[in-house]
């Protein structure tokens, strides 16, 4: 066999948790993601003692299905005020999310906010510096990184395993028309923005040391479509010596798709699915192929994935892989492409500070 392929079948791709530390946990915000995030901490372990929403009922509610002995109130500063609370995990939607970061790191709190992370890149980059003068660890709530395709994906294009990387081509086909009637649906750029930084952040991953030179965008209304937000949408990124597509169509009715393509100088992987749920992925070389048997869901353990990196690097007193400086980069690349879908010109990343709207 191959020792390529030997190699694969040792990649270590699931979410880790911390080997003693277990911190008592407060969360911010309870409202429809919250569920996933708790239902990920509960299978890991993890300790969660405290709950906050505006609306208390949902707090409550948390609590019952979850953490029966947590802490639930409408108050988020009784969270900020315990002492005994060492991590706090924001759920909340950008714009509100940024005084609530800024005064649980003032608290002397590790932070988990949900992504996107903020919709300035000059407003992230002052919270990455209270975050270095406070002594604590922001880190972004980049789940996607954990889902089983995209983890296994990530450590094979990071190993060295199928050569250095020259093209990622990923592409999604599915139903996003749910949004009807929520917040997201006054999202206006919902899928290139609310949705694909998912896939904006696994191109950095898959090409962690290179700068893309530039991006082309576009976005469009589907046939039909009476949802407010454009539900198609595409994106072309370009580095020096590669290239990466992004494909979403989100108002399939049926026979949804999901696929993943990396190319490299000694191989290649294709991971393909009806969704980011279910992924059959293989690796090939010109000796043979590997297709591991991937276990686990994106939700809710990239959930785990997120809390668990965070408490790592917490335990291990070390940086994390999903710092929030890091993650400007990835929003840098998601604001090019907005920026480009409106204006029909490329746009090179950095350039746009703010979430056009």
């Amino acid at each position: 066999m191959n020792s390529g392929i030997d190699r694969l079948a040792e990649i270590a791709y699931r979410p880790q948790s911390p080997q003693h530390y277990r911190p008592n946990i407060g969360l911010i915000g309870c409202g429809g993601i919250a569920g996933y995030h708790l239902e990920a901490y509960v299978k890991a372990g993890f300790r969660v003692t405290a709950m906050a929403d505006l609306d208390k009922a949902k707090a409550i509610a948390r609590r019952a299905a979850y953490y029966p002995d947590a802490l639930a109130t409408d108050d988020f500063r009784a969270i900020l005020n315990d002492d005994t609370i060492e991590v706090v995990d924001i759920t909340t939607h950008p714009a509100e999310r940024v005084e609530l970061i800024a005064a649980a790191l003032r608290a002397g709190k590790h932070v988990l906010s949900q992504k996107p992370f903020v919709l300035d890149l000059d407003v992230g980059r002052e919270l990455v510096e209270l975050a270095n003068k406070c002594d604590r660890i922001l880190a972004v709530n980049q789940n996607g990184r954990w889902a089983p395709h995209f983890s296994y994906a990530r450590q094979v294009a990071n190993s060295g395993l199928i050569g250095e990387l020259y093209s990622a081509h990923m592409s999604c086909h599915w139903d996003h028309r749910w949004v009807r009637g929520t917040p997201f649906e006054e999202v206006r750029h919902l899928v290139l923005y609310d949705y694909a930084i998912h896939w904006f952040d696994m191109l950095r991953c898959f090409f962690p040391k290179a700068s893309a030179r530039r991006v082309f965008a576009s976005s469009a209304r589907a046939v039909g479509q009476d949802l407010k937000p454009n539900l198609l949408g595409q994106a072309v990124i370009e580095w020096d010596h590669a290239q990466a597509t992004l494909a979403f169509d989100a108002c399939v009715p049926a026979g949804p798709q999901e696929r993943t393509f990396l190319g490299g100088t000694q191989g290649s992987l294709l991971s393909v699915g009806s969704g980011n749920q279910e992924q059959r992925l293989t690796v090939s070389f010109p000796a043979g192929q590997w297709s591991p048997t991937l276990e686990g869901k994106w939700f809710p353990d990239g959930f785990h994935g997120t809390m668990g990196e965070l408490l790592c690097a917490i335990e291990e007193q070390r940086p994390t892989s999903i710092d929030a400086a890091d993650n400007l980069e990835s929003l840098a690349l998601c604001f090019a492409a907005v920026a480009s879908a409106d204006s029909g010109m490329p746009v090179q990343p950095g350039a746009v500070r703010k979430l056009p709207t």
